[in-house]
């Protein structure tokens, strides 16, 4: 399993501690060896490579006949170290993460909602109610979370046994993703994958990764809020899919998550559907939830 396609939301140094920005021009970024190079001069009868400090630097732009490939956008991602594709001398931007559409109607409206406590605490209940099945009366969100995951901890359970598996608990030590059994470390890469996707929605409908209503303090908290929605429907039926193949197939755990992700989210039409969930959260109309709110 590869260690490094858990945990990419975490940099391992901060901003703070970098030194800005790098240019490059006509070449590729690429990787080589595990490590990040600019491949220059392939042309020519002297190429070079300079290898790139990525995990020094907050922001790599890459200037006109520059090429990058996939696996450098993923060690990118891994380290937290931005790209960006850039006119001659900085005179245009053309790629920053994310790309999104051209409007703001659901960002401004998020942050409406967000903004204000009474409504934060009105779509957190409400974003409960959609994984639970009903609406609680608690509006503290600590309570909220304890119910949840007391409720969490019987569908895994549930899950093992319709699927036949032995369930020894939810256990996972980030810093050795191997220790875990072959049910948690299927949980993991198919939360991984599924927070993936919701990152892909939240980005395509320009709502901000930042402001969750569940999830507070990471950088991508809303998107947690929507991968968390799919938790019961989509990640633990691919994570113990996975981990029932798991028992006769050799293949890697991550290998086998990620192919049986990439079927249920071209089958269900995951993303489409995670785009309207988030319309459905973020356009709430305040009703039912008003009404709980303005009660003594």
């Amino acid at each position: 399993m590869l260690k490094g396609r858990l945990g990419l939301e975490t940099a391992r140094m901060p901003h703070a501690d970098r030194h800005g920005l790098i240019w490059f021009e006509r070449g590729e970024l690429c990787v080589i060896d595990g490590c990040l190079h600019f491949f220059a001069g392939k042309d020519s009868l002297k190429p070079y490579s300079v290898q790139i400090p990525h995990q020094t630097v907050s922001m790599i732009l890459l200037g006109p006949g520059s090429t990058v490939t996939h696996d450098a956008l993923r060690l990118l991602a891994r380290h937290g170290t931005l790209m960006a594709a850039v006119g001659a001398d900085g005179v245009r931007c053309y790629t920053a993460p994310p790309l999104m559409p051209d409007r703001s109607d659901i960002a401004r409206r998020q942050a409406e909602l967000w903004g204000n406590p009474r409504r934060r605490i009105s779509v957190a209940r409400q974003m409960y109610a959609l994984r639970l099945g009903e609406v609680l009366p608690h509006r503290d969100l600590d309570t909220l979370r304890g119910i949840e995951g007391s409720r969490v901890k019987t569908t895994y359970q549930l899950m093992a046994q319709r699927y036949g598996i032995e369930w020894k608990g939810r256990r996972y030590d980030r810093a050795n993703p191997n220790a875990a059994d072959l049910p948690n470390q299927a949980i993991n890469h198919a939360a991984t994958a599924v927070q993936a996707a919701a990152a892909i929605a939240v980005q395509a409908v320009a709502a901000i990764p930042q402001l969750g209503f569940i999830h507070e303090d990471s950088g991508q908290a809303f998107v947690l809020d929507i991968a968390d929605l799919f938790r019961d429907t989509i990640t633990l039926q691919i994570a113990f899919t996975v981990a029932k193949k798991a028992e006769t197939d050799s293949q890697t755990i991550d290998r086998l998550v990620r192919r049986e992700a990439a079927t249920v989210f071209r089958k269900q039409s995951v993303i489409p559907a995670m785009i309207d969930k988030i319309k459905q959260v973020i356009r709430l109309e305040e009703t039912d939830a008003t009404r709980h709110d303005r009660d003594p």
